[in-house]
């Protein structure tokens, strides 16, 4: 080997090291930011009765949480761009761990909502920003695992963020629920400042104000519709006009994004067909049928098996492992079947484990309930990594802070959407009976919904070519000798 060879080596070799720990700082803050999502839940009851308010109007702090969120989603890429992605990161853990203090701290209800909307603003620049600086830390050679590691909170924080939830606010108080995110925060603002290198791009075009206000307002207005679909108590009208007005606004803002010349966010992304699949078409019917799988097991165990929420929670940290062990085998999986057979046969795979859950019944032995559970999260697991890989593979480095803006919006949407799908279904399979609570017969219904939902978008991964994204999984059928 010439000298020439080994420096080569040398220099790949500290930029696969370096790629692993950028994508892993970042990986630390999302953890953070989901797991306060999830875990927030559990203590709404004690927070009511801290504040003396009804537990149902515990409620806004989630929807402020939200809807703030999602106003400011579509300035993230321009920000990123006009300020330097490190430096915009950094304030969006400083400003999401501050925010998390002042929740801990909050004496009133009124206190706790403010917070709750300044922390939706912080959350709002974290996810897309921090895609980006992984994205163009990471050459195409080390995405796969590089998205790999981003994608395990988002996999794993929805299940452990309620037993962890349940947890402190049963042995502590639900303070600790938003404190623990102090040392979290500060870790990550550690890392990043000692890991993270600043990229910022020489030339951004002037802000795009109107595009900003429209793609705002119609993602606010869409996510605010699907998160009172879940609602039992809101009003039939009230929804429908909701979801018109972000119809309406979203459409505004798609077309003034094709005439402006520096638009907010590059919609030429979507003529890339990977992206354009993995993030927009199947890729969103597929996230909808995953997604809806956290909100329903609990639910199953709780309602339909009768099951306590620490009992319902042990089953749940076998959906758990399942997500986690399935990252050793990821890279190897798509090198040797490709993206198109892997998001085919694992989505198959993932949407007949969702159709098998509701199945199961108390009487189900528990060997059979837990192997199921890991089949499901394994293969969850598996198909969010190729969905989020495959979405970036073909976007070049002038397109990926908007395409990261738009994959963060529309993953919004889908996890929203899977939940109002499965409550939907639900609720419809609960009236027909007469009834206002489900059981176990209304849960099979929910399963069997959303997981021919997982069928339909697997058949339409089959019209990705067979060598989709072979530069970045080395698919050996397509590898040059």
């Amino acid at each position: 080997m010439t000298a020439v060879q080994t420096s080569e080596n040398i220099d790949e070799a500290a930029s696969v090291r370096q790629a692993k720990i950028v994508a892993l700082v970042v990986a630390v803050s999302f953890f953070m930011q989901i797991l306060d999502g999830t875990i927030v839940t559990t203590s709404l009851p004690q927070m009511a009765t801290s504040f003396g308010v009804q537990p149902v109007a515990m409620s806004i702090g989630i929807t402020v949480y939200m809807l703030t969120m999602s106003a400011f989603i579509p300035l993230s890429g321009w920000l990123g761009d006009r300020f330097g992605a490190r430096r915009v990161f950094l304030v969006s853990i400083a400003v999401f761990t501050a925010a998390s203090l002042f929740c801990g701290l909050s004496g009133s209800l009124t206190e706790f909502v403010i917070a709750r909307a300044v922390q939706g603003m912080g959350s709002a620049l974290m996810t897309p920003v921090g895609r980006i600086i992984v994205l163009k830390n990471a050459r195409k050679s080390e995405l796969v695992q590089a998205i790999a590691l981003i994608t395990w909170p988002a996999l794993t924080a929805p299940v452990v963020g309620p037993v962890l939830g349940s947890f402190i606010t049963t042995y502590a108080s639900w303070h600790w629920n938003f404190l623990i995110n102090i040392p979290i925060g500060l870790i990550g603002i550690a890392l990043v400042l000692r890991f993270v290198p600043e990229q910022r791009e020489e030339r951004v075009g002037p802000l795009d104000i109107k595009g900003f206000f429209l793609s705002a307002a119609g993602l606010t207005l869409l996510l605010a519709a699907l998160e009172l679909s879940v609602k039992a108590q809101a009003g039939f009208v009230p929804l429908v006009v909701l979801l018109a007005a972000g119809i309406v606004l979203s459409v505004m803002a798609t077309r003034h994004f094709l005439r402006v010349d520096n638009p907010l966010l590059d919609l030429a992304a979507f003529k890339v067909q990977t992206f354009s699949m993995t993030t927009l078409s199947a890729g969103t019917a597929c996230r909808v049928a995953i997604n809806a799988t956290p909100f329903l097991l609990p639910l199953l165990f709780q309602l339909g098996f009768g099951l306590s929420s620490i009992a319902a929670g042990t089953y749940l940290l076998v959906y758990f492992l399942g997500n986690l062990g399935m990252k050793v085998v990821t890279t190897p999986l798509l090198r040797y079947f490709g993206f198109r057979n892997v998001l085919f046969f694992n989505g198959v795979i993932a949407a007949g484990s969702i159709v098998a859950c509701g199945f199961l019944t108390p009487d189900t032995p528990e060997v059979v309930i837990s192997a199921l559970l890991l089949i499901a999260g394994l293969s969850r697991s598996m198909e969010f990594t190729a969905l989020n890989t495959l979405s970036f593979a073909d976007i070049g480095p002038a397109r990926r802070s908007s395409a990261s803006t738009l994959s963060s919006m529309l993953q919004q949407i889908s996890m929203l959407l899977g939940v109002a799908v499965a409550a939907a279904v639900l609720n419809i399979s609960a009236g027909f009976r007469g009834a206002a609570d489900p059981v176990l017969g209304d849960f099979r219904w929910a399963f069997f919904v959303v997981g021919m939902i997982g069928f339909l978008s697997c058949l339409r991964f089959l019209q990705l070519s067979a060598d989709a994204g072979a530069e970045v999984s080395h698919h050996r059928r397509f590898q040059k000798s």
